[in-house]
């Protein structure tokens, strides 16, 4: 049995609305992801389509019949909460965390506080909000550091500094 087949009949799902694109700095990846997963869901023969989460939105969303959403959007409008509670709100169930986990984890500052508060290892970090501070993070962690956002782009997508800067 290959990772698409499943026991569960793809008709059950019912009509799969496959959210993806969006707004934030991640639209280009969230495309090609949501391209991806849509074609995989057609592949096992679940009755999905497309939606681009742009200004139309929610008109489109109002006219499809939708059983269930599959979101595929990355960073803020998809995976902070927000599409989560308007899901919520129209009554249709959604892949991934709830709303609560979705702006929790979205926050990386809050994100490491609750871990640290629950003796779960987590990697050292600094908040960031003048040039002193990041002169102080850069003596007090070393190199390499990444420094990102505490709320948008996965590391991935941030570049690496693997020496202090001259």
């Amino acid at each position: 049995m290959s990772a698409l087949q499943s026991t569960r009949n793809p008709q059950s799902y019912g009509r799969v609305a496959v959210l993806y694109g969006g707004r934030s700095a991640e639209r280009e990846v969230s495309l090609k992801s949501g391209a991806a997963v849509l074609a995989a869901l057609r592949e096992a023969g679940v009755d999905a389509f497309g939606i681009d989460v742009d200004e139309h939105f929610l008109e489109r969303l109002s006219q499809e019949r939708v059983d269930r959403a599959f979101i595929v959007l990355h960073g803020r409008g998809g995976e902070d909460g927000s599409m989560q509670g308007l899901l919520e709100c129209a009554g249709i169930p959604y892949t991934g965390s709830g709303i609560l986990a979705s702006a929790l984890a979205m926050d990386k500052l809050r994100t490491k506080q609750v871990w640290q508060s629950l003796g779960l290892p987590t990697p050292r970090h600094a908040v960031l909000a003048s040039e002193e501070d990041c002169k102080q993070a850069a003596e007090t962690l070393g190199f390499p550091l990444i420094v990102k956002p505490a709320h948008e782009a996965p590391a991935s997508a941030w570049p690496r500094s693997a020496a202090s800067p001259n």
